[in-house]
């Protein structure tokens, strides 16, 4: 397959990973590509510069810099990579500029299985990834860098995993992992989704570093109401959004299929397909939690069922559905 940025918002790809992951070694490869020939990088240290992507946009309208089709962002080694997310869901000058498409997580084949195990930073790191890649494989043990393989699983069994010598890999391997958009096929749903490698994944053995964090699906039989489905995001968000670390789903909104995304307390806007991938119309959710379980979760289905209320007079006050909202939300607490 031939990689080719999309038309439209330039896609925005953070590469993140703990100190020493070769995060600067992969960056330098990937731009000796020809794909990346128009691509504009950014040096982040989690201050200002984040902001420069709203200048480079306008620099690149009015020809002051060379035309850019795709923004690299490298984090530092500490980097929590939520605050980059946030700018590129939430900020109302860069939201509308760019799409975010994918973060890439580096983990050291060296040495990250110690640094999993006392940096939460890194753990955090590699269960927000889209992609996680394992360097340094040609310098580790290869007994290391297999069991180092089977944690990540654990911690993120949907990201797509890879291993890396020397920042080796193609763009094809590392981009693309945007939510789908109407249009999508079954294929880039399912991917998307992550639900089968999520359901396939061992759980029962959990590194006693890793046990805050969970991999787990849900799954709704009846159909949801809109009202409903943004109450719960809502609710989710602010009052589990802190435990929150992904959250992926594809659920029936009245008979439309609806992708959701979520990270912590940030929701992106829902986007409902052309078509269902499958026969399958349950609402099904994939969530990365930290310190939440699935029973926590499943606790709270009932607020997807909520109603507007239509009864009232416009902007009149319904107790029925306020009542209805409060008791769906008692499962929130």
């Amino acid at each position: 397959m031939t990689f080719k940025p999309s038309a439209g918002r330039p896609p925005v790809s953070l590469i993140t990973g703990f100190l020493g992951s070769g995060k600067t070694t992969l960056l330098n490869r990937l731009l000796q590509d020809p794909a990346l020939a128009d691509a504009a990088v950014i040096i982040n240290e989690f201050g200002e510069r984040i902001r420069e992507v709203a200048d480079l946009s306008r620099k690149r309208g009015n020809g002051g810099i060379p035309r850019f089709d795709r923004v690299l962002i490298e984090t530092t080694g500490l980097a929590d990579p939520v605050p980059v997310l946030q700018t590129f869901i939430t900020d109302e000058k860069i939201a509308p500029l760019y799409r975010l498409d994918s973060v890439v997580t580096l983990v050291d084949g060296v040495h990250g299985a110690g640094q999993l195990d006392a940096h939460a930073e890194a753990v955090k790191q590699a269960a927000l990834a889209d992609r996680l890649l394992i360097t340094k494989c040609d310098l580790a043990d290869a007994r290391s860098v297999a069991e180092l393989e089977r944690r990540l699983a654990r911690i993120n069994p949907g990201a797509r995993r890879r291993r890396v010598a020397r920042g080796e890999i193609g763009p094809d391997e590392l981009f693309g992992a945007a939510r789908p958009g109407p249009a999508a096929c079954a294929v880039e749903v399912g991917r998307w989704l992550g639900e089968q490698a999520v359901l396939r994944a061992d759980h029962g053995h959990a590194h006693r570093h890793d046990g805050r964090i969970n991999a787990f699906c849900v799954y709704h039989d009846q159909p949801v109401t809109a009202a409903g489905l943004m109450a719960w995001l809502h609710l989710l968000a602010s009052l589990r959004g802190a435990n929150l670390l992904r959250v992926k789903g594809l659920l029936n909104v009245e008979g439309r299929p609806v992708a959701v995304h979520a990270v912590q307390t940030l929701i992106d806007e829902p986007v409902e397909l052309a078509r269902w991938p499958d026969a399958d119309r349950r609402s099904r959710l994939v969530f990365i939690t930290r310190d939440l379980e699935r029973a926590a979760i499943e606790r709270t289905l009932a607020a997807l069922s909520l109603d507007a209320g239509g009864r009232s007079p416009r902007g009149a006050f319904d107790p029925q559905a306020y009542a209805r909202f409060v008791a769906a939300a008692q499962g929130f607490r």
